[in-house]
């Protein structure tokens, strides 16, 4: 099998963070731009799956608290 990619999430949640403030800065019409609404859709996506991952992790643990979650 194929290695997955591991990108790390922060770092995917900075890039499009700032990509989508540098969109927001250069178009004037920003509810009618297109391509930034999908960086958007993309960010919102991805901090999503942040979430669900810790969420997962907390459940998981049950009730050990001595460890931390990664988020």
């Amino acid at each position: 099998m194929a290695k997955k990619k591991t990108a790390s999430i922060e770092t995917d949640i900075t890039r499009l963070k700032g990509k989508v403030s540098a969109r927001k800065a250069t178009t004037e019409n920003a509810e009618g731009d297109a391509s930034l609404r999908a960086l958007h859709k993309r960010l919102k996506r991805v901090q999503r799956k942040k979430r669900l991952m810790v969420s997962r992790l907390v459940r998981a643990q049950g009730k050990k608290k001595d460890v931390k979650p990664a988020a």
